[in-house]
């Protein structure tokens, strides 16, 4: 039999490659641990910024091949974000749409998430995006799509499929987390994820459901000096004397930016002694039993919005006023 020394050769690296190969199919990430391993940052990121946890999970999939792909596997990065004019971090280069174009690369996949959800929420063209709810993973889809996320023409379709094929709606839903594990089992407790992602000593267990900040507040943590109290199922501190944006925000690893954003206050305004603030993105609706607030005397649209942790925009939408409208003693102020 006459074979060529080609057909030897291309035979032993065949022969080399296969355990290889095998080794690499046995460790490959599956999408359901994938979503294991990340929907807990997904919905603290939904928490803090209004980003659905669906959308974020879905693109993390699409974007990484769950984890899997050449780019996430060598630079952790897992939402295909290109370097840009602005980005100061490490870098690498990998053709996609052009050949080696440049891509974010990260210290770590928590890292990616981030960056992510700052993109997002510092990137003008995505700011019509948050005019929709958090759980409408839809619109959000096309939203990502019109603003010029993606190049590839189906790229809203494809997040829709993979949110509803894997149930990741249920991420959106209040107690997310414990209702997705329900149906697909893995972790399910959002208070262990925040206490391990801030450093923070848990020393009492949130309640579920809206509070009433009139009448109690229950502190579910201590961090740093403050504690954190909960309120319509957002996270919140009492400013302290001299107390600003920008300290609360490196006590709790947020910008000052988005602290400010967080609590509808203008660029530059700091907080008074005591006064609530808010470390996550408020709520668009009450989410207790109440449907109307009650005005008191001198009482504002800005002091509405944060006594029940709904977005200011919320409240101005469900009332039809606008945030400068004074409010008399008395008035009914829809809150869901």
């Amino acid at each position: 039999m006459n074979i060529s020394r080609k057909a030897i050769l291309a035979l032993i690296i065949l022969l080399a490659a296969a355990p290889l190969a095998a080794q690499q199919r046995a460790t490959r990430q599956t999408l359901e641990e994938y979503v294991d391993r990340y929907k807990s940052i997904a919905v603290e990121h939904m928490e803090r910024y209004g980003i659905p946890a669906s959308i974020t999970m879905a693109q993390g999939i699409l974007e990484s091949d769950s984890g899997n792909s050449w780019l996430s596997l060598h630079s952790n990065n897992h939402f295909g974000i290109k370097c840009k004019r602005d980005w100061k971090g490490e870098k690498v280069y990998y053709d996609d749409d052009a050949k080696g174009e440049c891509f974010r690369a990260y210290p770590s996949v928590e890292a990616s998430y981030r960056d992510h959800a700052e993109f997002l929420d510092t990137q003008p063209r995505y700011d019509s995006l948050f005019a929709y709810a958090h759980d409408d993973y839809r619109s959000w889809a096309r939203g990502l799509k019109a603003a010029g996320y993606a190049t590839a023409p189906d790229y809203a379709q494809r997040l829709i499929r993979i949110i509803e094929e894997n149930e990741l709606y249920l991420l959106d839903r209040t107690d997310g987390l414990r209702l997705y594990a329900s149906r697909h089992g893995g972790a399910s407790d959002p208070e262990t994820w925040f206490a391990e992602q801030s450093s923070v000593e848990q020393v009492a267990e949130a309640v579920t459901g809206g509070i009433d900040p009139d009448n109690y507040r229950v502190t579910i943590n201590a961090h740093n000096g403050y504690n954190v109290y909960v309120n319509n199922g957002v996270h919140y501190v009492l400013a302290k004397e001299n107390d600003t944006y920008e300290h609360i925000g490196k006590q709790f690893r947020l910008s000052a930016r988005n602290l400010r954003k967080f609590n509808d206050v203008k660029r530059g305004d700091q907080p008074m002694t005591g006064e609530v603030v808010y470390i996550g993105r408020k709520k668009r609706r009450w989410e207790g039993n109440a449907q109307m607030h009650i005005a008191r005397e001198g009482e504002t649209v800005y002091a509405v919005s944060q006594s029940y942790a709904i977005r200011m925009r919320s409240i101005e939408k469900l009332n039809r006023i606008s945030a400068d409208t004074p409010l008399e003693k008395g008035q009914q102020i829809r809150i869901r």
